[in-house]
């Protein structure tokens, strides 16, 4: 398969993906909403389905498509890395700058990544929902 092709069919995918990920991200926000919404916006607990699926259900395929986004993304950087090398070594010739701005930039990602995995959430009790509302 000619690179061109190869490159289109990866892009073609990520932004399908993209578009996937935020439309689900809406649709949990916005339209298959948590529990006190629901309360607030139909006068009860009911569940909300689209398609036969909750929104932990849409949140799982939410999931899936990210890490497909991930995958994608990778074979994306292989593929133009040369061409991303490149530029950056054009537009910052001193040596140490450029090493230190690659760590930097390597250091927040790895951060961003992995400080999810670690973290331990809050935790409240939940008081009855009947005398919040």
């Amino acid at each position: 398969m000619r690179k061109s092709i190869l490159n289109f069919s990866i892009n073609t995918a990520m932004t399908l993906c993209m578009s996937a990920i935020i439309g689900i991200g809406f649709l949990i926000k916005y339209t298959l909403v948590s529990g006190r919404e629901r309360w607030l916006k139909y006068g009860n607990n009911v569940e909300l389905y689209l398609f036969n699926m909750d929104r932990h259900q849409w949140g799982n395929i939410h999931l899936v498509l990210g890490y497909i986004l991930i995958g994608l993304l990778v074979v994306h950087i292989f593929l133009h890395w040369k061409i991303v090398s490149g530029l950056y070594k054009k537009l910052i010739k001193e040596p140490f700058i450029k090493k230190t701005i690659a760590i930097c930039f390597a250091t927040i990602c790895a951060l961003l990544i992995l400080i999810p995995l670690f973290i331990k959430p809050e935790i409240k009790n939940i008081k009855n929902i009947n005398k919040q509302i």
